[in-house]
Parts: C-alpha cells; structure tokens; sequence
C-alpha cells in the first residue's frame, strides 16, 4: 500500500512511517496543501492519502475539495480539532473516514484498510429501479426519469441503503451502519437502558446528505414526496404505488 501522509508534523510523521513500514505500507509525506496536489499529478500515484485539517496555508479542507476535483483516491482525515462540525464537512466534501487525533496508529491502519477494501470492492451488475429512479451498482451511477444525478459516493451510498428497502422505514442506526465508517473493532454503542445510542455526529451527517439528495432528485424540502422523515426513527424511500 503507498500512502500519502499531508501535515506539517514531522515527528508523527516519523513515528507513523516506523509503525506503518513493517506493515506493508511505504508512507510519503508533505507537509503542506500544495505539494500534496503536485504528489497527486500521477494517476493512482498513492492508494490511499492521510490529510491533516490544520495545515499551514491551504487547509486541509480546501486540500480535499481539490483532490476530489482531480481524483478519486481514498482520504482519511486526521484533525486535532474536536469540533463535530469539521467531521460533518469532511464526510461532505469527499473524504472517506475521518480520525481525531491523538489516535492509535493501529487503528488507523485498520482503518485505512477498511477504506480501501470499500473502494476496491468488486463491482456488481445489480440494478435497483424504485419508479423512476434507477441505481446501476456496476457503474455506481443513478439516474431519475432518464437524468443523470451529480451524486458523491456518499449520497450514493444512502440513496442505495434507502433504495433496498424502498417503501420501508430505515432506522438512523441501520442507515449509518450501511454508508458510514466504523472504528476497528467497535460494535453498536448501547446507553444505560440498552436502547441504541447516538454520536449525534452521524445524525447530523446523514440529515446533509439526505437534504442534499432530496434536492438533486426534484424532491420539495418542505413537503418531500420522495425520502420522508420519519420523526424519531428515520427516513424512507417513498415507492410508488
């Protein structure tokens, strides 16, 4: 695996690179924005990019909104910042995982892992048509009344959680399980009475990304008749009669 680390912190550099290296992993590093985009000038010259948010310049933000507009590479970001907002915009600009920091080098590993088996998943030839809509899986595209959707992998992945079970509810919990990341080695968290509990995080990432979706399928914000929300519990795909 070739990795691609972007922070301006040379001794974490130094020690990811010695625990990453025995693992099969060859960690180059930048410590800034612009010299990432230029690593990144070769097509899949890196497999997969570690990017810092607080960079010197160009954030780390700015960084994967340009990455994205020039690859598809894999991106975990690291921050130190625990704001919940940052974790909701990195999910929304394109990165694929994202980890606070400090962090323990072998969960990022698993993590960086999982991403990857994510993006080299084997395609399939299944097709999912809910009216209108169409969802080709092999092609990773949809597309409504015969009109491509401008979606990003993230909207895409809810709208096929949401499309499996057209017509029926999808509890926030199975949403999130279906299209987000999970840490290595974490199970659903439970609260004191045993009911499933929240990183309230994940509810405000998916609420985005389905007001994204409902707005690049047609769908009225205020009385969506495709995803409704189901108050308390989650959303549904509305299937046609």
């Amino acid at each position: 695996m070739r990795a691609l680390l972007v922070d301006d912190d040379r001794e974490l550099a130094r020690l990811l690179s010695d625990y990453l290296t025995p693992h099969g992993v060859s960690l180059d590093h930048v410590e800034d924005g612009l010299g990432a985009l230029d690593r990144l000038g070769t097509p899949r010259a890196y497999d997969i990019v570690l990017l810092d948010v607080m960079l010197p310049g160009m954030d780390g933000f700015e960084v994967c909104r340009r990455m994205r507009a020039q690859s598809d590479v894999p991106i975990v970001m690291l921050t130190a910042r625990g704001d919940d907002a940052d974790r909701v915009v990195g999910l929304e600009i394109g990165a694929d995982d994202y980890v606070p920091k400090p962090f323990n080098p072998r969960e990022l590993l698993a993590r960086m892992r999982a991403v990857l088996r994510r993006s080299r998943a084997t395609p399939t030839q299944e097709r999912i048509e809910v009216g209108d809509l169409t969802i080709d899986l092999g092609a990773l595209k949809a597309s409504i009344g015969g009109r491509s959707l401008p979606l990003t992998s993230f909207e895409l992945r809810v709208l096929v959680a949401l499309a499996r079970r057209a017509g029926e509810t999808v509890t926030r919990e199975e949403l999130a399980s279906a299209v987000l990341p999970r840490p290595a080695g974490q199970t659903r968290q439970t609260s004191q009475d045993g009911g499933a509990r929240y990183d309230p995080t994940v509810d405000r990432s998916l609420d985005v990304h389905v007001s994204h979706l409902r707005h690049k399928l047609g769908d009225d914000a205020r009385e969506p008749a495709r995803i409704r929300t189901v108050r308390g519990i989650g959303y549904v795909l509305v299937k046609p009669v």
